[in-house]
């Protein structure tokens, strides 16, 4: 008689660390590596993402399996020790002690430990006995799930809030990975750069209208060539009279292929034949866009405007790339930075430099909110042009103005403010 309770209990403690078990394994698991096995056909896979599907009902089975073999498994020990020991408290305490243990070692930890260690592993076995369960089990938890809600109406709680999206939890994966060291910095760049591109606007990752090269059609024909020639560009926008007033995109193929046949006169050289028609896109386009647009075009070259039809910049393929690789170089590019770290830990940057950039540079993590360049996050913060000499503290970091040029700041050295405490 003592040896039936003893393998009753043993049994239900068996069943009820396979509950445990897997309800760690099957919430724990990777839904990316599901999703990918159930695509190669593998059956379990599938069942295991039926499971993660409607969580509420598996993790309601189990609960419900759980605690029915917890409660007859007490049940049980306890008439064991009362034949044991007689009637009386002392049976009943050596039944709540000897439980206690056995419960919270052999059915939750032991099994918990084991199925957080192996998940994937552990989900795929178990998933067809729980889809068993659930489906024997639905009306119950139903009931017990209308339950549910009507307490929780009652006390005032509202619906669950919104689960994360797909791409807060690929962020989330990406920062706690690179925090753990398993992805590199320049990876973790790269990942959440490319998560980036839809929260950016052209006007954020454009060149300035300050910076672009460009070159007057009116010139001497032979200078044009020569400084078209000279420049790391292959497309350059040529303009009449205003600097405004763009008129086409010279591209360097274009132009050798009309000089050559020449044979040196480049007088006779007809530039509006050669001449590209310009793309003006507007500076409020998503880069998103502007990259599916490029893509579609096949062209790699967009001049960008504002509202009045006014120059602002030029935006390029490469550009856009660039957010999510870093910077790209060959063998024509000005290596111009516009950051140099100094030796104290600080950093040189001229007034220009984009702030996404100076972040990618140096790990920091300025807001670009409100500012696209270094100075022009100054100049926001400030609410002033501030002056060669000033300084100020914003965001955690030390900004020292180096110089001004008209109502621009053009050098500025940034660093980590320090703490006042």
């Amino acid at each position: 008689m003592i040896a039936g309770y003893a393998a009753a209990i043993f049994c239900l403690l068996m069943i009820s660390a396979f509950f445990s078990g897997s309800e760690t394994a099957l919430t724990a698991a990777s839904r990316a590596r599901m999703h990918a096995l159930e695509k190669e056909g593998n059956r379990r896979a599938q069942t295991v993402n039926k499971l993660i599907a409607n969580r509420e009902s598996f993790i309601g089975a189990i609960l419900l399996g759980n605690n029915v073999v917890n409660i007859l498994a007490s049940v049980l020990a306890t008439s064991l020790f009362t034949m044991m020991f007689g009637p009386g408290g002392e049976a009943l305490a050596i039944a709540t002690l000897v439980m206690t243990v056995l419960v919270l070692i052999f059915a939750e930890v032991l099994p918990k430990t084991y199925a957080i260690s192996r998940p994937d592993a552990v989900a795929l076995t178990v998933a067809g006995p729980i889809l068993l369960l659930v489906r024997s089990a639905s009306w119950v938890i139903k009931v017990i799930q209308w339950i549910v809600a009507v307490f929780l109406r009652l006390l005032g709680v509202g619906a669950p809030a919104n689960p994360l999206s797909a791409e807060d939890e690929i962020r989330g994966a990406i920062d706690l990975h690179a925090a753990e060291g398993g992805v590199g910095m320049a990876d973790k760049l790269r990942l959440v750069g490319a998560l980036d591109l839809k929260d950016l606007l052209v006007e954020d990752v454009m060149i300035h209208r300050k910076n672009i090269q460009m070159l007057d059609a009116d010139m001497d024909r032979r200078q044009l060539v020569m400084k078209a020639l000279s420049s790391p560009h292959t497309r350059l926008p040529l303009y009449r009279g205003e600097k405004e007033e763009i008129i086409g995109i010279l591209h360097a193929k274009d132009l050798l292929r009309a000089a050559l046949p020449l044979g040196g006169d480049l007088s006779k050289l007809d530039l509006e034949t050669i001449l590209r028609q310009p793309w003006f896109v507007p500076e409020t386009t998503p880069v998103q866009e502007q990259l599916d647009q490029f893509l579609s075009r096949g062209q790699h070259f967009a001049l960008v405007v504002d509202e009045y039809g006014e120059l602002q910049g030029l935006i390029t393929l490469e550009d856009i790339l660039e957010e999510i690789v870093g910077a790209i170089h060959d063998e024509h590019d000005v290596q111009v930075q516009g950051v140099r770290p100094q030796q104290d830990g600080s950093v040189n940057v001229d007034g220009w430099v984009p702030i996404r950039d100076l972040n990618r540079a140096t790990g920091w993590s300025l807001p670009d909110e409100e500012a696209v360049t270094v100075a022009g996050l100054v100049i926001h913060e400030a609410q002033t042009i501030p002056e060669p000499g000033q300084s100020f503290v914003f965001h955690g970091y030390r900004f020292n103005i180096l110089r001004r040029q008209r109502n621009q700041v053009t050098g500025l050295n940034v660093s980590k403010a320090e703490d006042p405490a």
